[in-house]
């Protein structure tokens, strides 16, 4: 396994950038990544003031969020950052405990068979 996914880590950077670019929320960006939303289009979804019908991202985003799981935003916010150091902590926890287990399991006394 080793190193995670470059892709996974693109992914977390594009969002990273869709935050600053489109000035969201860290709720805004979870709200956005529950929805399954590209971090990479949602300029197009974006109102730039020439299309007034359009509502500003953040109301769109929370407007979708509301309609999909009847919340007004999600239990925990957590920023891309934090949830990005959060798996990471759980996945070297899981190798640490594999680790624990192979070798307990290398060390313990064969089993006679009778």
């Amino acid at each position: 396994m080793g190193e995670p996914q470059p892709d996974a880590e693109q992914d977390l950077q594009d969002w990273i950038e869709a935050r600053k670019r489109h000035h969201l929320s860290h709720a805004h960006v979870q709200m956005a990544r529950e929805l399954g939303m590209n971090p990479r289009r949602l300029g197009k979804l974006d109102n730039h003031d020439q299309e007034p019908w359009k509502a500003p991202l953040p109301q769109l985003i929370e407007h979708l969020y509301f309609k999909r799981f009847r919340r007004e935003r999600p239990e925990v916010v957590m920023s891309v950052e934090e949830r990005a150091r959060a798996k990471e902590a759980k996945r070297s926890a899981r190798k640490e405990a594999r680790r624990r287990a192979r070798a307990e399991r290398s060390s313990a006394p064969p089993e006679e068979a009778s």
